[in-house]
């Protein structure tokens, strides 16, 4: 089992945050439109909480997740395809409700890729309704609540 530390990301992670990303099976075939050219910036590094899951052995990254403040949503979590089922989105899940705790937030709203929905359950999060299909989503999105 890999030990798994989770650390502030810096602009110098972008790439691999980036990497991360366009990597993902779970973005392939009809919902590859919505990271189609996405990159993580250094700007949003420094805007949003962004957060890593590394291997604690040789610094290898296994997922992250991008915290807007305010108002407080979820606005990208990503675990790399073979750490899948490891319990890193979980342990993402959990850092990322203490960090909201933290900074005094009473909840985290999230906007779901629709296979990753059940999930989002699973970890304690309640389903508000849909978002409408956008440009980039042509399709309703599960919208999500954590409470803090």
């Amino acid at each position: 089992m890999t030990e798994t530390t989770i650390r502030l990301a810096d602009a110098t992670d972008a790439d691999r945050l980036t990497a991360l990303i366009q990597a993902s099976g779970a973005y392939r075939g009809a919902y590859s439109a919505m990271i189609d050219g996405y990159r993580v910036s250094p700007d949003y590094i420094a805007r949003h909480l962004v957060r890593m899951a590394v291997d604690a052995a040789d610094d290898r990254l296994l997922g992250f997740y991008g915290l807007i403040r305010e108002p407080a949503e979820l606005d990208l979590m990503f675990v790399a395809d073979e750490a899948q089922g490891l319990g890193v989105g979980r342990q993402l899940i959990a850092d990322m409700l203490d960090r909201a705790r933290e900074a005094g937030t009473a909840s985290v709203k999230v906007v779901s890729h629709p296979p990753a929905e059940r999930f989002y359950l699973r970890v304690g999060a309640v389903r508000t309704g849909t978002r409408p299909p956008q440009p980039r989503t042509p399709w309703e999105q599960p919208e999500l609540r954590f409470t803090v």
